[in-house]
């Protein structure tokens, strides 16, 4: 998952890029990046590994000149976690293009195979966005006037629509002439547009969340529709048009139950109230079909399911309390890249308070299970405080399928959902109960706040993949890339060459 954010104002932009980074650093911790255009049409850069606070100083900031800008927020789906591909990516032809990708595409090899055959165009890393971007501008070459009218770029987005298949939320700079934003035909990853008056005239940002849109002072307008290309001239003209032969809304439900911030509106639906929804519909089936269960007090493991267990406790008229103390300096254990980072951080990051534990038996809500390990250390954690038994549900259902469509899960092997049972899955964690929120209940939950939308995105639950292209072939090399020996042999590697990658500073 990766968070992108841009902006055609009439002043320098650089602050509200990076204030707009920050409020998106949930979505990816790996590596930031900042491009901007300044009046000479010079492209000024800065992206290195890092959170957004220790990538940018005084000095980058002071170099990132220019009204015009987009930035990116990355963690590694397919592909790594080198520097070398952090975000945003350039080419030089047509015009200068520079381009930041939320998402992940299905027919990678094949469209890069396509371009080196067509186009000659050589792809430098193994990020499909670097891919994407030499598309867009293959595309956009084939119209050989020096100027660009709308025109052209909705012509080039109806051919990249063509191309390309998987899920993509996009920003781009063309140097010159504007900034152009686009989603996918299916709407799979977010992308939200803001405006502000100014004294000057109208200023534009285009975000993957609408809190990027509030903290920076501009007002929310709307969302981008799937298939959709907005095109912003440098001098604030906005134009947009539908690119996509047959767009379909399919947002991604996962993006309700873990990754957006719940101040964040997304395709219309408040992410907070879905998750009091999901905690609604889990505390209704806990009362109707696990009565017997003899439950103390509800406990979250913090912060994405503290809405989620405080509405289950109204439900079941239950005390609700916070049992686990979270350490906010440590980063999303979900994303981190590797097992054994993943289970040293589960420790460092949470920490028990013994008193709300000690002779009671507990419910503990999480957002979801993965791989399980985390679930597994946290029920130890509470048995440790003092806790008789220990029970855990889950807002959403069991994830059996690996997801292609931009957020890093594991594996299919590497998920203690795929193929198991919710009794089996209990006995591996180690807990006296576990209870699931059903699918169609949390298709509900989130729903029940934008009923326009007919169809989510949950092939983790399902396997039911939406863009109808994903083969058994195409999971498989999936899973070669994804397995943790995989990404220690890869990173191990990496970490080797980092001083050649990292020379921006």
């Amino acid at each position: 998952m990766c968070g992108i954010v841009g902006i055609v104002g009439k002043q320098a932009v650089n602050q509200a890029l990076y204030d707009g980074l920050t409020m998106l650093q949930h979505r990816g911790q790996d590596a930031a990046g900042i491009m901007t255009v300044d009046e000479h049409c010079t492209l000024r850069l800065r992206k290195a590994n890092g959170l957004v606070r220790d990538v940018f100083h005084t000095r980058h900031m002071h170099r990132l000149a220019g009204n015009v800008g987009i930035g990116h927020v990355r963690y590694p789906t397919a592909g790594s976690s080198s520097s070398a591909e952090a975000q945003p990516f350039y080419v030089n032809s047509p015009f200068g293009i520079a381009m930041a990708h939320n998402g992940n595409l299905t027919n990678a090899n094949d469209v890069q195979e396509h371009l080196f055959q067509t186009a000659r165009r050589h792809i430098n890393t193994t990020s499909d966005s670097e891919i994407l971007l030499n598309v867009f501008a293959n595309e956009l070459d084939k119209n050989e006037s020096l100027t660009l009218n709308e025109e052209d770029v909705f012509r080039t987005m109806t051919a990249v629509h063509r191309q390309v298949r998987g899920a993509y939320a996009v920003v781009a700079m063309i140097l010159g002439h504007g900034m152009v934003a686009f989603r996918d035909p299916w709407g799979i990853r977010p992308l939200a547009l803001g405006k502000r008056d100014t004294e000057d005239g109208e200023e534009y940002i285009v975000a993957s969340e609408s809190v990027a849109i509030d903290g920076t002072g501009f007002k929310y307008v709307r969302d981008v529709e799937p298939g959709e290309a907005i095109y912003i001239t440098n001098d604030g003209k906005l134009y947009s048009r539908q690119c996509a032969d047959k767009p379909m809304h399919c947002p991604c439900i996962f993006e309700y139950v873990y990754f957006a911030r719940p101040d964040s509106f997304i395709d219309g639906i408040s992410v907070y109230a879905s998750r009091v929804n999901m905690g609604r519909k889990l505390g209704e089936k806990l009362k109707r079909d696990y009565a017997d269960l003899d439950i103390d007090v509800v406990i979250p493991i913090p912060e994405t399911s503290c809405d989620i267990a405080l509405e289950i406790a109204n439900v079941m008229d239950l005390p609700y309390r916070q049992g686990f103390v979270k350490n906010r300096y440590i980063g999303r254990t979900f994303i981190m890249p590797g097992q054994t980072q993943r289970r040293k951080s589960v420790r460092r990051k949470l920490n028990a308070i013994s008193a709300e534990f000690r002779g009671k038996n507990v419910l503990l809500v999480d957002d979801s299970i993965v791989r399980g390990t985390t679930s597994e250390q946290i029920i130890e954690m509470a048995r440790e405080a003092g806790a008789k038994k220990v029970y855990f549900a889950s807002a959403a259902p069991e994830i059996r399928f690996p997801n292609v469509y931009g957020i890093d899960m594991p594996s299919a092997n590497e998920l203690i959902g795929h193929g198991r049972e919710a009794i089996e899955i209990r006995d591996m964690i180690k807990a006296d109960g576990l209870i699931y929120q059903d699918l169609d209940d949390l298709i509900d939950a989130v729903g029940a706040e934008n009923r326009s939308i007919k169809r989510f995105e949950t092939s983790v639950f399902s396997g039911k993949y939406v863009t109808g292209d994903v083969s058994q072939e195409y999971l498989d090399r999936l899973h070669a890339a994804r397995n943790d020996v995989a990404r220690s042999e890869r990173d191990g590697s990496e970490d080797a060459n980092l001083e050649l990658h990292n020379d921006n500073d």
